[in-house]
């Protein structure tokens, strides 16, 4: 019988062939933080990414049961969950954490993403683990406590002012990126949350600062998630739906935030943002 630590590393290496990870960092922190410390004692309540619609309980509580491509209940009664693992290693090895950048993490749950996310930034770096759930917030700040650059606040973060940040992740699905999170991003700095509706699925974006106005973007792949109370508008949402049934996002390749009449170029226009078919020029 392998150990813990082998099933971790057996873990990490199937979630680098199965995403085609490019990065031995990213794959060294899959095979490092302890996913356990995150999910709460076993046995789990699990789900399978290919029957999404079921629960299932593990035997028993030992720990080698969170080391597959499996969602694990947090809240089961809320649709919670410790996100599917291959989901984010494909994420965030597109979005390319430097050492030493600063972090924020919104809807961060128990902190297992943001665990990995403080393991690419290293102890020269910040991450701040924001969670509106108090008793989610207060699990996230006991279980990231080895990590000394991490800081948890419960708190909305679509309503709060965020620090200027290299790099902002979201943990739930917006209809659109909220003004202070365009505000916060650095020059160069990556913006990277699932722009959904709200009855049914969407896609990740992945967005780069290029100019104060513009962003480089590009949806990455399908995903479902929980909404993020206060992110969300049923209009946008609606027209998110019918842009989506056009070319799924296909043909996007920049966020702008400057203001400017809706034409030709302009995918989905919003207030003070819009996703755009023209390339940014810099």
């Amino acid at each position: 019988m392998i150990s813990v630590a082998k099933a971790r590393a057996l873990y990490a290496s199937e979630l680098q062939f199965t995403t085609r990870m490019r990065s031995a960092q990213l794959q060294a922190a899959f095979g490092k933080v302890p996913r356990e410390d995150f999910v709460g004692p076993g046995p789990w309540r699990v789900r399978s990414p290919w029957d999404l619609a079921v629960y299932w309980t593990t035997e028993d509580a030992d720990p080698r049961h969170v080391y597959h491509d499996v969602l694990i209940a947090l809240d089961e009664k809320r649709l919670i969950n410790n996100g599917q693992p291959s989901l984010w290693a494909y994420q965030f090895d597109r979005l390319d954490i430097k050492s030493g950048e600063e972090i924020v993490h919104l809807g961060c749950g128990t902190g297992y993403y943001t665990a990995i996310m403080a393991e690419l930034t290293g102890p020269e770096g910040k991450v701040t683990g924001i969670e509106l759930a108090p008793k989610l917030a207060a699990r996230a700040r006991a279980a990231l406590a080895p990590w000394h650059q991490v800081q948890v606040q419960n708190a909305d973060g679509a309503s709060i002012a965020l620090p200027p940040s290299d790099v902002i992740v979201a943990s739930a699905g917006a209809t659109h990126p909220q003004q202070s999170w365009l505000d916060a991003i650095r020059m160069g700095g990556r913006l990277l949350f699932p722009m959904t509706v709200t009855h049914g699925s969407g896609c990740m974006l992945l967005a780069t600062r290029r100019t104060e106005t513009a962003f480089e973007a590009r949806f990455l792949s399908s995903v479902s998630f929980i909404g993020f109370s206060g992110a969300r508008d049923e209009d946008v949402s609606n027209r998110l739906l019918n842009a989506f049934r056009r070319d799924r996002g296909t043909r996007v390749r920049s966020l702008r935030c400057d203001a400017h009449p809706e034409d030709e170029t302009c995918w989905l226009h919003g207030e003070g943002w819009c996703l755009s078919c023209a390339e940014v020029t810099v």
